[in-house]
């Protein structure tokens, strides 16, 4: 998910949970950001793709990053002005907090169509919940409406977080529906055992969209809920190209391939002349057709 998201998430639950100690909404907000540290990649030459999520995502950092937080915040605490007498850190809360808060950032993460690594540094395997897209404008308003009207009233900011959760779960339990829906489409089709993904998109959260693998191209499909699940083909989609002779040098660069270890639907396109020029690879996850987009990068 996208840090206001995350942000968000931290300032709600602290407005349940601040009369248990001092910090506690500054700490449930920064563990629910920590993971991504991870950020700094962007100031190197790496992938960033190829390294986020990984390594302050999996579980030595699940395990290790609370704890820092935890210093660090009795560290600030050590040396803060305390505005009253009652103004007092609980060293076990803000542990509490710092585990919940990062293990929570983890689950969000895991919940959109980029994924998580969960188990790194012992494997690079990728995770996905396909449940939310990344940028949910109803996480916004509930969380939003959790923290600020839950100023001063503990039970409203209990209610607000408790409709976030019963939506995300809500939405987790529709995918695995709409999941059985178009593997039941495939194979009344004659298409049993295909690859295919389901992830919602923005603002609707009644529908979903589906890649398919068919081997040598994708093609996307429609789904949506009325209220039983209904899938259908979107009618288009694109070669994948990764086996055209045109690509395979620039394949088999360390650029390359550190791309397809984060890609799911990789496709290749060669643009001689139309721009942008050059030998293009990009993933069908956010990308209808063509080069461009965020997630597309340049080989050649």
């Amino acid at each position: 998910m996208d840090n206001l998201c995350h942000s968000l998430v931290g300032m709600a639950l602290g407005r349940v949970v601040h009369r248990r100690t001092a910090l506690a909404t500054s700490t449930l907000v920064i563990a629910n950001n920590l993971p991504d540290i991870d950020v700094g990649v962007f100031l190197t030459n790496t992938l960033a793709m190829s390294f986020r999520r990984g390594w302050t995502h999996g579980v030595l950092a699940q395990a290790t990053l609370p704890i820092a937080l935890t210093g660090a915040m009795l560290l600030y605490d050590r040396y803060r002005k305390r505005s009253s007498p009652d103004d007092r850190v609980v060293p076990s809360q803000i542990l509490l907090f710092s585990v919940v808060g990062v293990l929570l950032h983890v689950f969000m993460d895991w919940c959109n169509s980029y994924g998580v690594r969960l188990l790194m540094p012992f494997s690079g395997q990728w995770f996905y919940g396909d449940a939310l897209y990344i940028v949910d404008p109803w996480l916004y308003l509930l969380l939003g409406a959790a923290w600020w009207f839950g100023r001063n009233r503990q039970r409203v900011a209990r209610i607000g977080v408790s409709l976030a959760a019963i939506y995300v779960l809500a939405m987790i339990g529709s995918n695995l529906v709409a999941r059985r829906e178009v593997a039941g489409g495939l194979e009344r089709a004659g298409r049993a055992g295909l690859r295919f993904m389901v992830t919602p998109v923005v603002v609707n959260p009644f529908k979903r969209e589906v890649v398919i693998d068919m081997g040598d191209r994708y093609e996307k499909g429609n789904l949506w809920f009325d209220p039983l699940p209904h899938f259908r083909p979107a009618g288009f989609g694109i070669e994948k190209g990764l086996d055209d002779p045109d690509v395979q040098a620039a394949i088999r660069t360390p650029l390359a391939q550190a791309y397809l270890r984060w890609s799911r639907f990789p496709f290749v396109q060669v643009n001689p002349s139309i721009p942008p020029e050059g030998i293009w690879i990009n993933d069908y996850r956010y990308a209808n057709a063509g080069t461009y987009g965020w997630s597309s990068v340049k080989l050649q």
